[in-house]
């Protein structure tokens, strides 16, 4: 009697411990996550970002708008690195205006702006509500000041010419790397 009340006690105690992880919000996340992934592969980059586009055509943005693995690698070895919170927020807006600035530069008729572009702007705003919803925005959290010094001196670091496909290239890369525990450890990047 005693011993089976035992293990009914066990089975409610490991059952309650369970409870927690079944409502974790990060597979929520990562399936989104896994949607950018699958849009951003790279046979669709190579054909929507470069086949359809001039050789070697570029467009102009802020140093600070390509955000790349060397970029988190610089950001970590400071004496105070920022916390992943803040370089996931920091690539999902430099993404955000990376497409945005490709999307400027395309003529409305064109084919990557319809079959491509748009749906993978649509995916990465679902994607920074659902994190946005997940990790609320602390008006009395600030923001490391490695990063705010990126947002602050954007406009005077001046321009770089880089192709289209470059800014996913790096976007895909990043991604990679700052939600690693959404892919399997073959597809994640390292971040050094």
């Amino acid at each position: 009697m005693v011993q089976s009340e035992c293990q009914l006690l066990r089975g409610l105690l490991g059952f309650i411990c369970l409870i927690p992880m079944c409502m974790s919000t990060i597979p929520d996340l990562c399936v989104s996550v896994n949607t950018l992934k699958e849009s951003l592969n790279s046979s669709l980059r190579r054909r929507y970002m470069k086949t359809n586009f001039p050789i070697n055509y570029t467009i102009e943005v802020h140093y600070g708008e390509v955000f790349r693995l060397r970029n988190i690698s610089k950001l970590n070895s400071e004496e105070e690195p920022p916390e992943l919170r803040d370089l996931q927020e920091f690539w999902l807006s430099a993404s955000l205006k990376g497409i945005s600035k490709v999307l400027r530069v395309l003529p409305e008729r064109h084919p990557t702006r319809h079959k491509y572009l748009s749906n993978l702007e649509f995916h990465f705003k679902n994607f920074e509500a659902l994190y946005h919803q997940h990790h609320p925005k602390d008006e009395k959290r600030e923001l490391p000041e490695s990063i705010q010094d990126i947002w602050d001196n954007m406009e005077v670091q001046g321009w770089k010419s880089v192709t289209p496909k470059s800014i996913l290239d790096n976007c895909y890369r990043t991604m990679l790397c700052l939600f690693k525990d959404c892919f399997t450890e073959e597809s994640s990047v390292d971040c050094k």
